[in-house]
């Protein structure tokens, strides 16, 4: 894996903020499944919870893409690093799966 020396930019810190903040709110998700399923919780419910916090890591998933697409991708690119696309297209992959 390719790693980035930069800095963190003003607006890259809002991002990992914004990520932080999702990640704790899909730890509560997870949290309240855990206590639906010990209290006995209709499964429809049940179900309906775990494709909510799914669908809130899949935000987050496309979140971090894009951001390392824009800034890594891009900058390992103009340093000559043709290698991050096989990087990034493997990542792609597994997401789609």
């Amino acid at each position: 894996m390719i790693k980035s020396t930069k800095k963190p930019t003003e607006q890259s810190s809002k991002i990992q903020k914004s990520i932080i903040d999702r990640l704790n709110r899909v730890e509560g998700q997870i949290r309240g499944i855990k206590n639906m399923i010990e209290k006995g919780t209709y499964c429809d419910d049940v179900i309906n919870q775990l494709e909510a916090s799914r669908s809130a890591l899949s935000s987050i998933e496309l979140i971090l893409l894009e951001g390392h697409i824009k800034n890594c991708i891009i900058q390992q690119l103009k340093d000559g690093k043709e290698e991050s696309v096989d990087e990034v297209l493997k990542t792609i992959k597994k997401l789609i799966k």
